[in-house]
C-alpha cells in the first residue's frame, strides 16, 4: 500500500470520515501528513523451549489494534510495519516482546512460566477476573479434567474437586439424577439447587419426571443436566460468596454454577474424533446369608414366636414355602442375578473447528450408548449436537458469539430398581423362568422379581440451549452488549403394568390389574439481559463499570394420566381403550422476571481493589407490594505481594487478603402460591369434572434473605509454585420461605408464608495446589481442598408448639434426625433395650425419640496428582468425606423375618446371658409387637460412613506425530475404582438398599486430531 496523504485545506470533515473508515491506522497530523500505515505482511512460528509448536498464541501488534492467532501448527502471519514490535502472549508462558526489524519473517520460542496467576481469567457471570485480582470466592474446574472422566452428567465430574460444593449422586442407573448443595443448606423449604447457567443462559435443573412413573429414577428425578455433553464442556465456575452472586440478586442463594462450551479456535481447520467404550459393575456387594444360614434362622424365628408345631402341618406349607416346599439346598446369589451384570457405555464425538484470526467456528456431534447392569435390554441413548460461532469485525468494536446445543435423549428402563430385591430375596428361591422361557411363580408361592420386565418404561427428551451475544465498542472504553437467550426442554414418559407382570395366582385380569401412566412436560425459557460497560484508567488508579438489567419469561406444563382396566395387554398403549382414566397431575404456569444490575470495580495500584454489586429484582411469584427486592454486596482485596516491602521476596511470591458481605435472596417456591389455586382430581360428580382447593389467598409473604459473611487469605510461595487459599464464611439465611401447617379443618394442609427463622452455615475451606516438579521431561503437580462445614438453626420463634418440633432443634443441624436410643440387645430377654425417655412405660411416642445424629457431612474434599513423562500422562483423583450414616440395621434389625439379611446377623441372642449384637430371631408372627422396628430407627443403627474413593485415574499416552498433520491419542481411565471405608452398606456414598449406587467403570478410549 502507498503512503496515504491528507492535506489539510480539504477540510476537517474528510479527515474525520478517513479516520473512521480506516479504524486500524494511526494518524499523527504534522506538515499535513499522516504516518504511514503497515505495509508489510510479517510470517513466522511459535514454539515452545522444546520446538514443538504452540497453538492458540496471543499475538499483537504493540500500540495498535491489529492482532492475530498461531495456527495448530504455530504458524502465524500479521500485517505490520517495519519498526513495530510484536507481543506474543499465552497462559502458561512468559510474555515476549519481538521488535521485527524489518523482517519478514519472525521465528519465536515462548518460555513456560510458573507464575500465571494473573493471568488465569475466571467466568463471573456478567464479566471475567483474573484470579489474582478477583475480590469473591469462585472455583472452578477445566476441561482438561472433565475430559480424563468417564462420565454421562457434569455433576459427575465435579464430585470432589470443588471446595465448598458437596455433590452426590442418587443412584446409579444411567440418567439419574444428583444432589449439590454449595456451602450447605439454607432454607428449612428444602430447596437447595444452585442457579445454573449455560453459555450465559438460566437453565432450570428441577426434573419434570413424575413419581407415579417409575420408583427406578428416585423421585422420578430424570437429570436435565444430562442434556449437557461433559466433552463440550470447557469450564465450569461455581460462585460461592456474596461478592460473587450477589450480581445474580435472588437467584444467587443457593450459589451459581456456571458452565461455558467449548469454542473455535483460530487456525487451519482441525478435525476431531473421539472414540471411547467403557465397562461398569456394581463395586460391592453385602455379605448376606446362604441357603443353610438363612433357612436355620428363619425356622428358629417361627418356633420362638410360638409357631413351631405348625412347621409340621402341611396345610400350613402356603404359609413359609421356603421352609416346606421350596429345594432346601437350593442357592442363587441374587446379587449377581439382578445386579451383578455389565453395563457397556459406547460414545463417539466427531467435531470440527477452526477460522480465522476474526472469525472462529466450532461444530461437533456426539452419540452415547450405555445399558445397565439389570437383566434385560434397557439402554439410555443421547444424541447431541454443539455449535459455536465467534466474530469480531476487522476493528475490533463489533462482536457476536453465538451458541446453540440440541440434545435428544432415550431412556429405556425397567419399571423398577432390582437392587432391594437383590439384597432381600430369599436364597433358596425358585428360578426366574421354567423349562419353556416363560416366568415361574412356583405354583404360586412367590413374586417373581423379573415381572418387572413384563412392564415398560420409556422416556424421550428434546433440550434446546440457545444463546447470542451481540457487543460493540462506542469508544476504546466504552462497550454495549446484549445476551439473548432461549432454552426448551421437552419431556415425555410412559409406563405400562400388563397383567402378565401380576402373579396369576392372585386372581388378576386385563380388567382389573392393567395401567398406562403418561407424563407429557415442558418447560420453555426465554431471557434477554442489555448492558454498558465502561472501563477508564488513569495512572495508577482504574475503574470499570457494568450496568444492565434483566427480561425473562419462563412457562411449564405437565399433564400426568393414568387409565386403568383394559380389556387385553395389547391395547395397553391405547390411553382410549382404558375402563377409567384419571388425571393425576394438571399444571400450567408461568414465571415473569425482571432486574436491574450493576457492578462497580476500583483498583489503585495494583495492589487495592475494591468492589460493589448490587441488584433489584422483580418476581412475579410474590403478590401486589412484595414483587420486588434489593440485593447488593461489597468486596475488597489487598494484594499485598505488590507492596515494596516484599516486592523482593524470594518466597512469598503472592498475597492477598480479601473479604466480602452482601445479601442475595430467593424465590424459589414456585408458581402461584399467594393466590387461591384449584386442581382436577380426576374424579367426577354428576358428569361434572371435580376441583379441590390446592392453595389459599396469601399475598404478605416476601424475599427469603441470604447475608454472607466471608474473610479469606490467599498465598502464593516460590514463584507461585505452591499456592495456598483460606477462607472462612458464614452465611445466615432468614424471613424462611415455608408451607405453614393448617388444621385439618381448613381443608388446606398448608399456608405458604415466611417464618421468623434463620439458619446459618459456617465453614472454613482450603484449596492447595502446588508445582512439586517441572523440567523438559517430568512434571508433577498436586490439587487438594478440603471443606469443614458447620450447619445451625439459630432461631425460630414459635419451634416448641409448631409441628416443626419433631423434625427440628434449635442449636442443631437442619439435617438431623431424631431417633431413639437403644441400649443394646438384654441379655436376659433377648430384646433389644429401648430407652423410655418420657417415662410413660411405651416405647411408641415421637417423644422418646431425642437420639440426635447428623447426617450431613463433617468434613469432605479431593487430593489429585498429575504426572507427565514426555507424551506418557497419568492423573489420579481421591475423594473423602467424613460422615455418618444408617447401616445395615437400619435396613432390618430383626433376624429370621421372610427376607434374607446380612450375615452379621448370626451373632443373635439365642438364650439367657447372651450377649449379642442382633435380638432373638422372630418370624414376623408374633401377636406381640417387638423392639426391632424401634432398633431400625435408632442411635445403633447409624455408624461412620467416612469414605476414600479413588474416584478417577486416567493414563494417557500421546503417539508421536512424525510431521504428519495427525495428533493420536490413547487413554485408560477408570471411575470409582477403590474405595476405603468400614461403612457395612452397600455404599457410603449414598447409602440406600433401595438404590443402585454408583458403578466402577474402566474406559478404553481414543482421540484423533488432524
Amino acid at each position: 500500500m502507498q503512503p496515504i496523504t491528507i492535506r489539510m485545506r480539504r477540510g476537517i470533515l474528510s479527515v474525520l470520515l478517513y479516520v473512521f473508515l480506516t479504524p486500524h491506522f494511526s494518524f499523527n497530523v504534522q506538515a499535513g501528513t499522516v504516518l504511514e500505515p503497515p505495509q508489510a505482511t510479517v510470517t513466522g512460528t511459535v514454539t515452545d523451549s522444546t520446538g514443538k509448536p504452540l497453538a492458540g498464541v496471543n499475538l499483537v501488534v504493540e500500540s495498535k489494534h491489529i492482532g492475530t492467532i498461531s495456527g495448530l501448527d504455530g504458524s502465524f502471519s500479521i500485517n505490520a510495519g517495519p519498526s513495530d514490535v510484536l507481543v506474543f502472549s499465552m497462559v502458561g508462558y512468559k510474555t515476549l516482546s519481538v521488535p521485527i526489524g524489518g523482517r519478514e519473517e519472525v521465528f519465536v520460542s515462548l518460555e513456560e512460566d510458573v507464575t500465571v496467576l494473573g493471568e488465569v481469567v475466571l467466568n463471573a457471570g456478567y464479566y471475567t477476573v483474573s484470579e489474582k485480582e478477583r475480590t469473591g470466592n469462585i472455583v472452578a474446574i477445566g476441561a482438561e479434567v472433565i475430559d480424563k472422566q468417564p462420565v454421562g452428567n457434569p455433576l459427575a465430574a465435579m464430585q470432589g474437586h470443588l471446595s465448598g460444593v458437596n455433590i452426590v449422586q442418587n443412584t446409579g442407573v444411567p440418567g439419574g439424577g444428583f444432589e449439590i448443595e454449595v456451602r450447605g443448606r439454607n432454607f428449612i423449604n428444602g430447596v437447595s439447587d444452585p442457579l445454573y447457567i449455560v453459555d450465559g443462559v438460566p437453565f432450570g435443573s428441577q426434573s419434570l419426571g413424575s413419581t407415579s412413573m417409575s420408583s427406578l429414577i428416585v423421585g422420578g428425578d430424570i437429570s436435565p443436566l444430562n442434556a449437557i455433553n461433559p466433552n463440550d464442556i470447557e469450564s465450569v465456575e461455581v460462585l460461592k460468596d456474596a461478592d460473587a452472586t450477589a450480581i445474580y440478586g435472588s437467584r444467587g442463594a443457593n450459589g451459581v454454577v456456571l458452565i461455558t462450551t467449548k469454542k473455535g479456535r483460530a487456525g487451519k481447520t482441525r478435525f476431531d474424533a473421539h472414540l471411547s467404550t467403557s465397562l461398569g459393575s456394581v463395586s460391592h456387594f453385602l455379605d448376606l446369608m446362604h441357603t443353610r444360614e438363612y433357612l436355620e434362622v428363619r425356622r428358629e424365628g417361627i418356633v420362638n414366636d410360638g409357631y413351631g408345631d405348625l412347621l409340621n402341618d402341611p396345610a400350613f406349607d402356603f404359609i413359609w414355602p421356603e421352609l416346606k416346599t421350596w429345594d432346601s439346598e437350593r442357592y442363587t446369589d441374587w446379587q449377581e442375578e439382578l445386579i451383578g451384570g455389565t453395563a457397556y457405555r459406547n460414545n463417539v464425538q466427531l467435531s470440527v473447528s477452526g477460522g480465522s484470526a476474526h472469525t472462529q467456528f466450532l461444530v461437533s456431534g456426539a452419540l452415547q450408548n450405555e445399558t445397565t447392569v439389570f437383566p434385560g435390554d434397557f439402554n439410555y441413548k443421547r444424541a447431541s449436537v454443539h455449535s459455536n460461532l465467534n466474530h469480531r469485525s476487522k476493528n475490533g468494536r463489533f462482536g457476536l458469539n453465538l451458541s446453540t446445543g440440541f440434545t435428544h435423549e432415550v431412556n429405556d428402563l425397567p419399571a423398577a430398581d432390582f437392587t432391594q430385591s437383590a439384597y432381600t430375596l430369599k436364597p433358596n428361591a425358585p428360578r426366574v423362568f421354567d423349562e419353556q422361557g416363560n416366568l415361574n411363580w412356583e405354583n404360586n408361592t412367590w413374586d417373581n422379581p423379573l415381572a418387572s420386565l413384563e412392564e415398560t418404561y420409556g422416556l424421550e427428551s428434546n433440550t434446546i440451549i440457545s444463546n447470542a451475544v451481540l457487543s460493540y465498542s462506542i469508544l476504546p472504553d466504552l462497550v454495549v452488549k446484549s445476551s439473548m437467550g432461549f432454552t426448551r426442554y421437552r419431556l415425555d414418559s410412559r409406563r405400562t403394568l400388563p397383567s402378565s407382570a401380576r402373579n396369576p395366582g392372585d386372581g388378576h385380569t386385563p380388567q382389573s390389574s392393567s395401567s398406562l401412566t403418561t407424563n407429557g412436560s415442558y418447560r420453555e425459557s426465554w431471557i434477554v439481559e442489555p448492558q454498558i460497560g465502561w472501563k477508564k484508567q488513569w495512572g495508577g488508579f482504574a475503574v470499570d463499570i457494568l450496568v444492565g438489567t434483566s427480561f425473562q419469561e419462563e412457562t411449564a406444563q405437565q399433564l400426568v394420566q393414568r387409565g386403568k382396566g383394559f380389556p387385553s395387554d395389547n391395547l395397553i398403549q391405547n390411553l382410549a381403550a382404558a375402563e377409567t382414566l384419571e388425571i393425576i397431575t394438571d399444571t400450567d404456569s408461568e414465571y415473569r422476571y425482571n432486574a436491574l444490575f450493576g457492578r462497580v470495580n476500583l483498583k489503585f495500584q495494583d495492589r487495592y481493589i475494591l468492589n460493589l454489586t448490587g441488584r433489584r429484582d422483580g418476581s412475579s411469584r410474590f403478590g401486589p407490594g412484595k414483587q420486588f427486592g434489593n440485593f447488593g454486596a461489597i468486596g475488597a482485596a489487598w494484594l499485598f505481594s505488590n507492596e515494596t516491602f516484599l516486592a523482593n521476596s524470594d518466597v512469598i511470591s503472592y498475597g492477598k487478603l480479601r473479604g466480602s458481605y452482601g445479601t442475595t435472596g430467593s424465590d424459589n417456591i414456585g408458581d402461584y402460591r399467594f393466590l387461591d389455586t384449584y386442581d382436577v382430581t380426576g374424579q367426577e360428580y354428576d358428569g361434572t369434572m371435580v376441583l379441590e382447593p390446592t392453595g389459599i389467598f396469601n399475598p404478605l409473604f416476601g424475599w427469603e434473605e441470604n447475608r454472607k459473611l466471608e474473610l479469606a487469605m490467599e498465598l502464593g510461595f516460590f514463584k507461585d509454585r505452591l499456592l495456598v487459599n483460606t477462607s472462612w464464611y458464614r452465611n445466615r439465611s432468614s424471613n424462611q420461605l415455608v408451607g405453614i401447617p393448617l388444621a385439618a379443618t381448613t381443608g388446606f394442609s398448608q399456608l405458604t408464608g415466611n417464618f421468623d427463622a434463620t439458619v446459618q452455615n459456617t465453614g472454613f475451606e482450603i484449596d492447595f495446589r502446588s508445582i512439586n516438579i517441572k523440567n523438559r521431561r517430568f512434571s508433577w503437580s498436586t490439587n487438594f481442598n478440603i471443606t469443614v462445614p458447620k450447619n445451625k438453626l439459630v432461631a425460630f420463634d414459635g419451634l416448641e408448639t409448631s409441628t416443626f418440633s419433631n423434625r427440628y432443634i434449635i442449636g442443631e443441624p437442619l439435617t438431623i434426625v431424631k431417633l431413639y436410643r437403644s441400649h443394646g440387645v438384654d441379655p436376659e430377654t433377648g430384646s433389644y433395650d429401648i430407652e423410655d425417655y418420657n417415662g410413660d412405660g411405651e416405647i411408641s411416642s415421637l417423644e422418646d425419640r431425642q437420639w440426635v445424629e447428623d447426617f450431613a457431612p463433617e468434613l469432605y474434599g479431593g487430593l489429585g496428582n498429575t504426572l507427565s513423562l514426555g507424551n506418557l500422562s497419568l492423573d489420579f483423583f481421591f475423594q473423602f468425606k467424613k460422615q455418618r450414616a444408617y447401616n445395615t440395621m437400619g435396613f432390618g434389625a430383626t433376624p429370621g423375618y421372610g427376607n434374607n439379611m446380612p450375615r452379621a446377623m448370626l451373632d443373635r441372642w439365642r438364650e439367657a446371658g447372651d450377649v449379642a449384637t442382633y435380638q432373638r430371631a422372630s418370624g414376623g408372627l408374633s401377636l406381640i409387637p417387638g423392639t426391632g422396628p424401634f432398633q431400625e430407627v435408632s442411635n445403633l443403627a447409624v455408624s461412620d460412613a467416612s469414605f476414600v474413593r479413588l474416584r478417577n485415574i486416567s493414563l494417557n499416552y500421546e503417539i508421536p506425530s512424525r510431521d504428519s498433520g495427525l495428533d493420536v491419542n490413547v487413554y485408560l481411565q477408570g471411575q470409582n475404582l477403590l474405595t476405603f471405608t468400614g461403612y457395612d452398606g452397600p455404599d457410603p456414598e449414598q447409602p440406600s438398599n433401595t438404590r443402585l449406587p454408583a458403578l466402577r467403570q474402566i474406559t478404553l478410549g481414543l482421540q484423533l486430531s488432524f
